[in-house]
Formats: C-alpha cells, sequence, structure tokens
C-alpha cells in the first residue's frame, strides 16, 4: 500500500493513501485531533488511573506517543495494546517528526521507543507506561485482559466498512470491562444506531476542529 506524507492544517504531518483516498488523521489538524478525541474525550475523561488501554488502528503510533506523555504527567499507569494490520515502517514513522511538536517532557525518548519496540511483546517505555504492538485485524484478537478504555481509530466506514460492522462493534463491546469506554471522531448516524444495539450507551460530544461531532460509547451493563 503506497503511503505519502501530508501535513496538516495544525503543522502536524499525517499519512495519505491514494488508492483509498483517505488519510490517517484529519488533515484539519494530525495532533489537535488526536488530543481532543483521544487525550481530552477518552483518557481524562476516566476515575481509575490504573488502565489498559487498546488501540484498534495504531498507525503512526501519535496515539500511543500522546498517551505515554500523558500517563507520566498526570500520574496514569497504563497498560497499551495497539492492533495495525499493516503496520507503518519505522522509517515512515521517524519521518512524521512529531517530536517537534510535541513540548511534553520525555516525548523524543518516548517516540523513538515505541517506534523500535518489539511486536508481539510487552515493552516497558516507562514505569507508567507498557506497550504492546500486534500485528493482526481486529477480527482475529483475542485479549487474555479485559479493557478499560478503546481508542477506536480505523479508516473511515467509506473505505473500511467492514471496520464499522455490528459484529466488531460486538467485540469491542465484549472486551471491555463494566463502565469502560470506547471514543472515536466517527459520529455518523447509522455508526451510532449500531454502537446502541451492540449494548453501548451513546454519548454525542463536540468534535475537534473541522468535525461538529465525535462520540464516546459505554458498556453500561
Amino acid at each position: 500500500m503506497k503511503l505519502e506524507l501530508r501535513k496538516t492544517a495544525d503543522g502536524s504531518n499525517t499519512l495519505y493513501v491514494p488508492e483509498l483516498d483517505e488519510h490517517y488523521h484529519s488533515f484539519h489538524g494530525a495532533l489537535q485531533e488526536a488530543r481532543h478525541v483521544f487525550i481530552k474525550n477518552g483518557l481524562l475523561n476516566q476515575e481509575k488511573k490504573s488502565l489498559r488501554i487498546l488501540e484498534v488502528g495504531f498507525g503512526t503510533g501519535l496515539n500511543a506517543l500522546l498517551t505515554a506523555c500523558q500517563a507520566v504527567s498526570s500520574n496514569y499507569t497504563i497498560d497499551y495494546v495497539g492492533i495495525e494490520a499493516y503496520p507503518v515502517t519505522n522509517e515512515l514513522m521517524v519521518e512524521m517528526d512529531y517530536g517537534s511538536l510535541i513540548t511534553e517532557k520525555n516525548v523524543a525518548l518516548f517516540l523513538e521507543q515505541i517506534i523500535y519496540s518489539e511486536w508481539e511483546q510487552s515493552n516497558t517505555i516507562h514505569s507508567k507506561f507498557t506497550l504492546t504492538k500486534l500485528e493482526q485485524r481486529i477480527e482475529d484478537t483475542e485479549l487474555d485482559k479485559k479493557i478499560d478504555l478503546i481508542y477506536f481509530d480505523a479508516f473511515g466506514p467509506r473505505v473500511q466498512a467492514e471496520m464499522w460492522d455490528v459484529s466488531i462493534l460486538k467485540k469491542m463491546y465484549s472486551f471491555l470491562n463494566l463502565n469502560g469506554e470506547l471514543v472515536t471522531y466517527c459520529a455518523k448516524g447509522q455508526f451510532k444506531r449500531d454502537l446502541k444495539s451492540a449494548g453501548f450507551e451513546v454519548v454525542n460530544l463536540p468534535g475537534p476542529p473541522g468535525k461538529r461531532e465525535m462520540v464516546r460509547a459505554r458498556k453500561n451493563r
């Protein structure tokens, strides 16, 4: 799959897939979208300080990097699992150059460790953050422990409809602890109806720049 480096409106980079006409992140701002959807309305909405997070669509590692930084600055202890069926090369991840825009302490060290950490095993990035990268599809994923928070960051329904199928949503629901949550940038009507049919309680939230809404969904029974 051919990938092209593209700069987004906030100065951060994303990847563009010509054959799908799709970006990995919002072209309105990759960094601000990740911070708004996954950190502000995901991680920082959690009451627990010890969390297991699953990212569906590990991609460029941006969400993992921001989460590691937040774990240290806000005293979370996080066990992070990232699923990616088509890993981005280490060379491209370096080219994303996220360390030049993220000012949190230790960002350069965390970024290097995230990029070069081994796949299919647990890696200690910091005493507050461990990372397991799994090269697999969500359809094939089985987890040995329940999850507190899911970052659902797959390509959109237009180009990857199978990832938004009710069967996938039900599987993610089964992964979650009671009161566990899923956050995503997508707020399409059919997606929200499917979340509800999978058992989730759905909350509409203001979206990042360029998007009117985003979704947070909870497993409350």
